[in-house]
């Protein structure tokens, strides 16, 4: 996943003190810095300046997530045709990968990956680091056919539950995120992905956030008496969500 930013050295830092995330910065010459977050000596994220030109133009701080792919190229044109519009046609990525940035049928905007000598992130389900994903759309429908026939992920109600609900997205056999119902999700904003980090004590995390400049639009809550989390806006605007995980066997 990747954080676009209005400041990112305010970002690097954020994140560093909430997460506990290392900045490995790149030099990119005249494109500036692009930084590499690690947790644990494994990347787990990464952070770049938005362009004064994307600015202009309306982009804001926001999270994007990379789904990984077999074919950038096929994937891109499959997702054309699907309804989708690809933002930035595939493009190589040094040695590292190819990608390709799309916005599906409703609007929600995500990154696929081709890897090659970077495969993503190394670490995920452990303190600081992601956890989840969640879509919020304002056509369910449409999201579910565009995602079941371009990554083949399964969106499941839940036992005793019907599609009205939250839906689990499943991609083989693993849980990774989910499609909120109508009655929970932001009618006011933009269709969107939001991310989730985990935390060993989300109402901990929650405040330290807040101390730290974010903005609270979700407090600490827990869901069904079992887990518990917080959606939160950092600094510069960028919407993600912290999760605390019950003892439970998770998903």
């Amino acid at each position: 996943m990747e954080l676009g930013t209005t400041d990112q050295a305010a970002a690097k830092k954020f994140y560093g003190d909430l997460l506990g995330w290392k900045p490995n910065d790149i030099d990119m010459g005249p494109g500036g810095v692009y930084t590499i977050f690690q947790l644990d000596g494994r990347d787990c994220a990464a952070c770049y300046n938005m362009t004064p030109e994307a600015m202009s133009r309306g982009a804001r701080p926001q999270w994007t997530p990379y789904i990984a792919v077999e074919d950038a190229d096929a994937s891109a044109a499959r997702a054309t045709q699907l309804g989708a519009e690809v933002k930035s046609a595939p493009f190589d990525v040094g040695p590292n990968g190819r990608m390709a940035n799309i916005v599906d049928p409703t609007g929600a905007p995500f990154a696929i990956w081709q890897p090659k000598q970077t495969p993503g992130i190394g670490i995920t389900n452990s303190p600081g680091a992601f956890c989840w994903a969640d879509l919020n759309t304002n056509d369910r429908p449409t999201a579910r056919r565009f995602y079941e026939s371009l990554f083949g992920w399964m969106f499941d109600p839940g036992k005793g539950k019907d599609d009205d609900g939250y839906l689990h997205i499943r991609n083989g056999e693993h849980y990774q995120g989910g499609v909120l119902p109508d009655a929970y999700r932001n009618k006011h904003a933009p269709p969107h992905w939001i991310l989730y980090f985990t935390s060993d004590n989300c109402d901990a995390s929650t405040q330290k956030a807040k101390d730290l400049g974010a903005h609270v639009f979700v407090p600490s809550m827990k869901i069904e008496n079992q887990l518990t989390y917080s959606v939160l806006a950092d600094p510069q605007g960028a919407l993600f969500a912290l999760f605390e995980p019950s003892q439970q066997k998770p998903l």
